[in-house]
């Protein structure tokens, strides 16, 4: 991944050369430099110094020749893998997420974190097909006067199967063998994590930073080694913040011994600094989860409290930025209380990741072609099994501009979603819009709105669709109805949204599926198939989905002769009820065109 290409190069070129162009350009000193007649092969320490030794050498002349310089991946590696470069700072997820799927579908999207002004993310592509597109395509795409660089990037998934040799004695090979993968810009240690690990994520006084990495790095190196972790301390990231981000994975034991270490090194760092100011361990939690670990009027977070003998607070939604999903969890006390206040909130926040991660699996195959990481919804999660398209270890939340986790989507992405219109639909017709009437408890209506209908305000412009919450009927109705509309990709952001908003929110308990009511109109005249002879079709769809349908007989088609049909279940239940519907309604659209049609042409042909 940090190998690089130097090409056209004069024959006079040494490899003396090469290092003082480097020190020249400020680069770090290159690992290794193979130089071969008109070429060189340079390894770089690590991928930010990579991508800026691309971006400080390209164009450059040495010996009266202007040099080329890109990553070096051999063929049999290049597939699906890419790394866009020079994206303009301030282009937002949603319009970066849209561009990269007219070409395909988005597996992964990781941003690298890098000293350049601009933007690099690594994508996956369903196919190498797809990559190879993207990468003919956005070489040439200009945006807001910035002009993107593409490259392949190293797609070990695409490496032929090497056969594994036989060990000494007959002994089976030890699951751990095999080469090492470097970690990404900024990690210290430890092996790659498994996709399935669940970070701890925290925040430290700016101040303390330098004690945690320690000269030449050698402090954290210590953590990660006698933890068996692998810890990202985000230092470049929100420049002249208080406070910075620390990625940990590991196991939760790892994960929680890691965490110890880094707060008895503040405190050392405080008494020695003679800080006055109290050290509280505060952990990063992504919004989607927080409400499970409060539990129903906070019963949780008080026997936490009760137990360690801690005061734990959350910092408000209001406080949230629209483009940083996590909340802040502030524990105050002794450190070894702290320690075990964070075992059990780390806990509380697996349990919700595992149950949200099976809830995929159990409807993923529902949905052929569901991308879980690419639309970055509010119901996201930080990270997803391999199965599911794992972002790999979260990202931290840059200041401005992209947010992977606005994807990830991280980067949920984050992260429960469907491949763009753009990749699946003909781009040469506008996608249709849909109408959707979703029933959400009363009491929910002021939460979805937010202050100022500023939270409604951001769902609609996320998810490019119209929101609305029609009056209430009565003072005492139960449920209010929300009338959403907009294209197929825009109601599965819009529902997907409300209803991990009701979780977060405690309107369901934690262990309570939350479970809406949703209407949907289609033609009297499709009617009839969506409940099928003997009411076959609609049962099939129930099994289908497990979601309940229910097409209301004796209704009286409205103006443009459509009637409802009522679907309730959880979210995967809801959407891909819907979508089978809307299958069937297109089918007999196209069926009564096709009538039509041969009626026209060819009368003797019509029934």
């Amino acid at each position: 991944m940090n190998k690089l290409y130097v090409g056209n190069l004069s024959p006079s070129v040494t490899v003396e050369d090469l290092k003082e162009l480097f020190g020249e350009r400020k680069l770090p000193v290159a690992e290794q430099v193979f130089l071969k007649t008109g070429y060189a092969f340079v390894d770089f320490p690590d991928q930010n110094s990579a991508i800026k030794a691309i971006e400080t050498l390209s164009g450059t002349q040495l010996h009266g020749k202007v040099i080329e310089v890109d990553y070096s991946v051999p063929k049999k590696l290049r597939s699906r893998k890419i790394q866009i470069r020079n994206i303009p700072p301030n282009l937002q997820w949603e319009d970066l997420d849209g561009l990269l799927a007219e070409y395909g579908t988005v597996e992964n999207v990781e941003q690298v974190n890098t000293d350049t002004e601009t933007a690099v993310v690594n994508v996956t592509y369903g196919t190498k097909e797809e990559a190879k597109e993207a990468i003919e395509k956005l070489s040439v795409h200009q945006c807001e006067d910035y002009c993107f660089k593409v490259s392949y990037i190293m797609d070990m998934d695409a490496a032929p199967a090497m056969q594994t040799p036989r060990s000494r004695r007959g002994r089976r090979p030890s699951r751990d063998q095999g080469t090492p993968q470097p970690g990404p810009s900024g990690c210290y240690g430890g092996p790659r994590p498994r996709p399935q690990d669940f970070p701890l994520r925290m925040l430290v006084p700016t101040q303390f930073v330098g004690a945690i990495i320690g000269k030449e790095g050698l402090t954290i190196k210590n953590v990660t080694k006698q933890t068996q972790s692998k810890v990202d301390v985000h230092r470049k990231e929100n420049a002249g913040a208080a406070e910075k981000p620390i990625t940990i994975h590991s196991t939760p034991e790892g994960c929680s011994a890691a965490c110890r270490m880094i707060l008895e090194i503040m405190h050392k760092e405080a008494n020695e600094t003679k800080t006055t100011e109290d050290i509280p361990l505060k952990i990063l939690a992504h919004n989607c989860l927080v409400g499970r670990l409060i539990g129903k009027e906070g019963r949780n977070l008080k026997k936490i409290e009760e137990e360690t003998g801690t005061r734990i607070n959350i910092s408000s939604l209001f406080e949230m930025a629209y483009c940083n999903p996590e909340r802040t969890i502030v524990v105050k006390g002794p450190l070894d209380d702290c320690c075990r206040a964070e075992k059990e909130i780390m806990k509380k926040l697996r349990e919700a990741y595992e149950n949200d991660v099976a809830a995929i699996h159990q409807h993923a195959h529902l949905m052929p072609g569901m991308n879980l990481n690419t639309l970055g919804l509010l119901s996201s999660l930080p990270m997803l099994p391999a199965a599911a398209g794992p972002r790999g270890a979260v990202p931290p939340v840059p200041a401005a501009g992209y947010n992977p986790f606005m994807s990830h989507p991280s980067h949920l992405s984050s992260l429960y979603g469907v491949p763009s219109g753009s990749a699946t639909s003909n781009q040469h017709s506008a996608p249709e819009q849909e109408v959707v009437y979703l029933f959400i408890p009363t009491q929910a209506v002021g939460a979805l709105i937010g202050k100022k209908g500023q939270h409604i305000k951001h769902l609609a412009h996320f998810a490019g669709a119209s929101i609305k919450i029609a009056p209430a009927e009565n003072p005492d109705v139960n449920l209010r109805k929300v009338i959403i509309t907009g294209t197929a990709d825009a109601q599965f952001k819009a529902q997907c949204r409300i209803f991990g908003k009701l979780k977060e929110e405690n309107f369901f308990s934690p262990k309570e599926e939350v479970k809406l009511e949703t209407h949907i109109k289609v033609p009297s005249s499709a009617a009839g198939r969506v409940i099928g002879k003997g009411g076959k079709t609609v049962t099939e769809l129930q099994n289908l989905t497990s979601a309940e349908v229910i097409v209301p007989r004796d209704q009286t088609p409205d103006e443009n002769d459509e009637v409802f049909v009522k679907i309730s279940g959880h979210f995967y239940a809801s959407q891909t009820a819907q979508r089978k519907i809307r299958e069937i309604v297109q089918q007999v659209k196209l069926q009564e065109q096709k009538h039509q049609s041969s009626g026209t042409v060819s009368p003797r042909h019509a029934k």
